[in-house]
């Protein structure tokens, strides 16, 4: 019988301590055990640090490097397993996550897919038409958009060999999306990205209750990694990403807004 393939799961973390731990407990109770999760502290000030250390499964890497796209790099540069989870501190796993992913790579013919699964988004009003609906932007519009769907960094997995080969042409920038340009990097060099609706993970939509200030320059970082790319559809992705998700945005607040005022339980922050 063969051996599982080892799974790492890799954890971008700064300023954190809201979310970390339901986030690890989460992880603590897999059906099929990880063999390590690396929690790259971003030069954390709060008490991240000290939360993961209480996880006797966690490995900690610092990355003085500020911004998400160095700490994914340090994490995925870390990991030693032969597939490489990449989750958000603010996602709570399904318990069967890591079987799934081991079972999805079992298949010698996947080796050649990267994947990515979708998340439920728990502090919104309506959060089953918020959570369809960022599904369709980000998932459906952007396989128009590019000819291929994306990965989604908060609920996905590659392979160690993939991430070798594309690791030294990935953009080293904070002002695009990290797994979008990811996805677009292994599908040039000939990967298949496959978005798998089956696994759905608890999220945090951030910048809608808070942090909005810095919403509409967040929302430009979509057509700013297409059109990095020598997308011609950046345009439209401009369209979508800013007025149209700009303006959501606001309905969600109102709608927040007007839940509290009917004495509605808040939602968690």
């Amino acid at each position: 019988m063969r051996s599982r393939l080892r799974v790492s799961i890799v954890i971008p973390v700064y300023n954190e301590e809201r979310h970390l731990g339901a986030c690890l407990d989460a992880i603590a109770v897999q059906s099929s055990s990880v063999l390590e999760v690396i929690v790259v502290d971003n030069n954390s000030t709060d008490a991240s640090v000290e939360i993961a250390r209480k996880y006797p499964f966690v490995r900690i890497v610092r990355e003085s490097r500020q911004g998400r796209v160095f700490a994914r790099n340090a994490g995925f540069d870390a990991a030693r397993g032969d597939i490489i989870g990449r989750i958000d501190a603010d996602i709570r796993l399904p318990a069967n996550w890591v079987d799934y992913v081991q079972q999805f790579y079992a298949d010698h013919d996947r080796r050649n897919q990267a994947w990515s699964g979708r998340g439920y988004f728990y502090n919104v009003r309506l959060p089953r038409l918020v959570s369809w609906a960022y599904a369709l932007l980000a998932f459906r519009l952007n396989m128009v958009l590019i000819g291929h769907t994306t990965l989604w960094g908060s609920n996905m997995a590659i392979t160690k060999a993939q991430w070798q080969q594309v690791r030294s042409v990935v953009h080293l920038r904070n002002d695009i999306h990290e797994d979008l340009d990811l996805a677009m990097h292994l599908h040039d060099a000939g990967y298949k990205i496959t978005y798998d609706t089956t696994i759905t993970t608890d999220a945090h939509m951030r910048r809608v209750r808070t942090n909005r200030d810095e919403l509409w320059g967040y929302l430009l970082w979509w057509p700013r990694t297409l059109r990095l790319h020598s997308k011609w559809t950046w345009p439209i992705c401009w369209f979508f990403g800013a007025f149209l998700l700009y303006g959501v945005t606001y309905i969600l607040v109102i709608a927040e807004w007007l839940a509290r005022r009917l004495g509605r339980q808040p939602l968690p922050d």
